[in-house]
């Protein structure tokens, strides 16, 4: 097929009312759950560890710790599924990746605040 076809169809399916973040930022997602034949909306709250690719394909992975286990999430940015995302707190870091809160526990695993 013509790349440029392609890239048309993409671009009528990105979301427009996404806010700018971005690694370190903490951030909650609601995200569409679905149970039997009801449906809500779910937060999740974190620090986003990555963001990946671009376009319609990108993606971004929230790390939370809540009672001592450390869960992450990948959602696909454009996805239907998620409803909204909420910046709570800029983060600063100076790496594009911050798999290394994986082995860090407590306060070392905090990220400090942008001003």
């Amino acid at each position: 097929m013509n790349p440029e076809i392609i890239r048309q169809i993409e671009n009528e399916q990105l979301k427009d009312n996404i806010p700018e973040f971005g690694v370190g930022d903490t951030v909650r997602v609601y995200a569409r759950i679905k149970e039997g034949n009801r449906e809500r909306v779910q937060m999740f709250e974190g620090v986003v560890i990555k963001r990946q690719n671009g376009g319609i394909r990108e993606n971004f992975t929230v790390r939370r710790v809540a009672y001592g286990v450390g869960t992450e999430k990948t959602w696909p940015l454009h996805s239907p599924v998620v409803e909204k995302i909420e910046v709570v707190r800029r983060g600063k870091v100076r790496r594009a990746k911050l798999y290394y809160l994986r082995d860090r526990v407590g306060k070392a695993a905090k990220v400090k605040e942008r001003i």
